[in-house]
Order: C-alpha cells, then sequence, then structure tokens
C-alpha cells in the first residue's frame, strides 16, 4: 500500500474547514495538523478528529515542522501566510498547494521563486470542474477567436470584489475584465459562465460550486499529482493537462 501524504493545512475559514472535512478521510493522505488565524488557549482538535488546531500566535511554523513534520503543505488563508512559511517550506522541500485567491503580484513571484526549491503549485479556484471549464474555454477560443466571449460570476452576497477565478478565466481568454459581470446575492458558493456569441448559435460553459468540499477534492488532486512532479512552479492547468495528455497517450 503506497505511503501517505503528510499534509498540513493552514486556514480554518468555511472552505478550510471544508478542505480539512475532505482530506481528513481521504486514505491517500494524513492531515497532521490545521494553522488558524486565532486558537483558544485550550487544545482544539478537527470535530470527530484528533487532528490538533493551533493559533498563528500558538505556534511558529518551523516548531511545528519539527514536531509534526509534514510532506505537503495546502493553503486557504491570506497571502500574507507564505510570508511566514515560505522559507521553511523551501529548505524543508516541502511541496505547497496554494489556493489563495487572488496574490499581490509580488507575492505571485516569492511563490514562483519558491518553485526553484520544491514543488510549488498556485491556482485562485482549485475545483476540478472550474479548471475543466478553463481549459475547455481555451480551445474554444483557440477554434473560434471572431466569436464574442462575456463572463458571467456570481457569489454569497458578502464577497466583496470579482472573483479571482472570473479575472484568470478573462486572463486566459485574452477578454478585458470589462466583459466580466458580478452578482452577488443569497448564499452562492460560486457559480463561473463563459457565454461565446457566434453567429446563429451561442456556446455556454458553466460551473457550479455546490459544497465547499469541492475545493477538498481539487487539494486532493493537487497533492496527489504534484507527487509525480519534479521541483517546479505549477498551474492546475499544468496538472489537468498532463492527466488529459497521458490518458489520450493511452486511449
Amino acid at each position: 500500500m503506497p505511503q501517505k501524504i503528510r499534509v498540513g493545512l493552514v486556514g480554518y475559514g468555511k472552505a478550510g474547514k471544508a478542505v480539512a472535512n475532505v482530506l481528513s478521510t481521504d486514505p491517500r493522505f494524513e492531515l497532521r495538523w490545521i494553522m488558524r488565524r486565532s486558537a483558544s488557549g485550550e487544545r482544539q482538535t478537527h470535530p470527530d478528529t484528533d487532528i490538533p488546531i493551533v493559533g498563528v500566535e500558538q505556534q511558529s511554523f518551523d516548531e511545528l515542522f519539527d514536531l509534526h513534520p509534514v510532506d505537503a503543505l495546502v493553503d486557504f488563508s491570506s497571502p500574507e501566510s507564505i510570508r511566514a512559511y515560505g522559507e521553511e517550506v523551501r529548505k524543508r522541500g516541502i511541496t505547497l498547494v496554494s489556493a489563495i485567491s487572488a496574490y499581490p503580484e509580488d507575492y505571485l513571484a516569492y511563490a514562483r521563486s519558491l518553485g526553484r526549491d520544491t514543488r510549488v503549485m498556485c491556482s485562485p479556484n482549485i475545483t476540478l470542474g472550474i479548471n475543466f471549464l478553463i481549459v475547455a474555454a481555451q480551445l474554444l477560443r483557440k477554434a473560434a477567436p471572431f466569436a464574442d466571449v462575456e463572463i458571467v460570476e456570481q457569489h454569497f452576497r458578502d464577497k466583496p470584489e470579482i472573483s479571482g477565478t472570473a479575472r484568470k478565466i478573462a486572463e486566459t481568454l485574452e477578454v478585458d475584465a470589462e466583459q466580466i459581470t458580478s452578482l452577488r446575492f443569497g448564499g452562492i458558493v460560486g457559480h463561473h459562465e463563459v457565454i461565446f456569441g457566434f453567429p446563429h448559435q451561442t456556446v455556454r460553459l458553466i460551473h457550479d460550486s455546490i459544497r465547499r468540499e469541492a475545493f477538498g477534492t481539487g487539494a486532493a488532486f493537487a497533492l496527489e499529482q504534484l507527487a509525480g512532479c519534479g521541483k517546479g512552479f505549477y498551474t492546475f492547468d499544468d496538472l489537468l493537462l498532463g492527466v488529459m495528455r497521458t490518458e489520450l497517450l493511452n486511449a
């Protein structure tokens, strides 16, 4: 039986809790600890497990890595976190899966630099479905560069900014940010739609996140794929296209 991948999780908001639910029950992984922004003085654990939850003020990353070594780190927190653990990840060769919605350019450059010493994957949306949508949209855009393109994204009422996923779709398809329509209402987890307008026909590619556990299955996919990769900086597209190429060659 293959050895389990030992994982640490940074971030314990709504998405982080859902990711913990998935990784803690997947037999391929051993979720060893969770780091959150703050934690009470009493020992806390993820529900129905003995996986410890540690506050950033309680323990440094180098101490945590020494006490509970991991093979990989999954980050669902904030852009600033990468500066806190980055050099330890580099020094120890720990695989990094970052699902931060939007990195400032200097932080993204730092993440890329870590790829010189270990395996790093950054993606503003780590669900398998949305990344398949992006690949399919790219293919259609190349096949029909004359088509009109509009992007619609819908999220829960309190999300203030345009989603990083919508921005990535626009960048990938080389369309202006003005062609993104954002809607905020209710408790929508996430909806992204790419509309291609052709003469005499319309194509709509749609992805809906129904539960935040979708982020967990995406993180699990990334961890498994990165285990077979060399050092470097990867996007989710790189990993997904690698699987697709392998399947096509073996078909």
